[in-house]
């Protein structure tokens, strides 16, 4: 990875040097109403973003998190297709342009357009993309668009969605999906990690797949998902550091949080799925480790590795909620 490349440090940086003066109060009101918009279920018509405050406010407490988010998908694509990298990305709904930062430090050069329909939002991604010091991110174009049925796609190798299937009706959902499926030659679309965020992320990986592309992650296939509607979801977790203003912003005190994500990537090109993903926390107990994992073969199985197993052992200690198992297996 270069090291001129953004990483979250320069994110948390550019949203200090730019919020800067944003009035502490006004910045929770606006999170608060933020926030119910954020857990609540209403698709809207209007930008959730109206002003200046609220979009300062909504990037302080929401661009970290989507930014670690998206990152988590695009090293589960790089790890699936090390050797593709994407000359153009559209960021779709991408509001200050998080993905679009993630996008950045994932691969050196992509062309990247952020689409959005509340101006304020793109207003205040072009400040902060102008600040970042990145070529790709100065160079990206912020263009105000209608995101649904209007929408009108060009080609683009990458394309992501990330939440932004919550604020849309059924039928704009839709066609937004059918429109980046037909459009990109690889998708990522990223929901809050919740029954619902899962259930619009399935809904997704239907659409796509029906569409001719396969699942190149999380999944280990491209088949139903084993989860009985109902009865669970697939959910992952990225670590976030606060900043003081982000900390601020959310009246918390910890130094970090946990992001809770659902998410699908699917390509038009051959991918190398896992042959099986850590679905749960691992639980590391005396002298084993037990891992919850979705298969290639038998669907979603728990397996425990003891001491006896040796190398596997250790590397079960080592292995994350999300990773690949067993380490650096992949399905090519």
């Amino acid at each position: 990875m270069n090291a001129t490349l953004p990483t979250a440090e320069a994110l948390r940086t550019a949203l200090t040097e730019l919020l800067d003066g944003l009035p502490p109060t006004q910045a929770a009101q606006a999170v608060d109403r933020l926030i119910a918009s954020y857990r609540g279920s209403t698709p809207t018509d209007a930008p959730v973003l109206r002003n200046r405050s609220d979009v300062a406010a909504y990037a302080a407490y929401r661009m970290p998190a989507t930014f670690e988010a998206v990152r988590a998908c695009l090293d589960a694509l790089r790890e699936a297709a090390p050797d593709w990298a994407p000359a153009t990305h559209t960021d779709i709904g991408g509001g200050t342009g998080a993905a679009s930062w993630a996008v950045a430090g994932a691969w050196e050069g992509p062309r990247t357009t952020v689409l959005d329909w509340a101006e304020p939002a793109l207003e205040l991604g072009r400040e902060l993309a102008e600040v970042s010091g990145v070529p790709g991110l100065r160079g990206a174009t912020w263009q105000r668009a209608r995101i649904g049925t209007a929408l009108e796609l060009g080609p683009t190798d990458l394309a992501t969605v990330s939440y932004v299937l919550k604020e849309l009706t059924p039928k704009d959902r839709n066609a937004l999906v059918d429109a980046v499926a037909g459009a990109a030659q690889a998708v990522v679309v990223v929901e809050p990690g919740t029954p619902d965020g899962y259930a619009r992320i399935i809904e997704a990986r239907d659409r796509l797949t029906a569409a001719g592309l396969g699942v190149a992650a999380p999944c280990p296939h491209s088949a139903a998902c084993p989860i009985e509607p109902g009865t669970d979801w697939c959910h992952f977790s990225a670590r976030v550091s606060r900043s003081s203003l982000h900390r601020q912003v959310k009246g918390g005190s910890l130094s970090h949080e946990d992001e809770k994500f659902s998410y699908v990537v699917a390509t038009r090109f051959p991918a190398g799925p896992v042959g099986a993903r850590v679905t749960r926390r691992p639980q590391i107990r005396k002298g084993q480790v037990l891992l919850e994992l979705c298969t290639k073969d038998e669907g979603l199985e728990r397996t425990t590795v003891t001491k006896r197993h040796g190398e596997l052992y250790r590397a079960a200690r080592d292995t994350a909620w999300g990773d690949p198992w067993p380490p650096h297996a992949h399905a090519h």
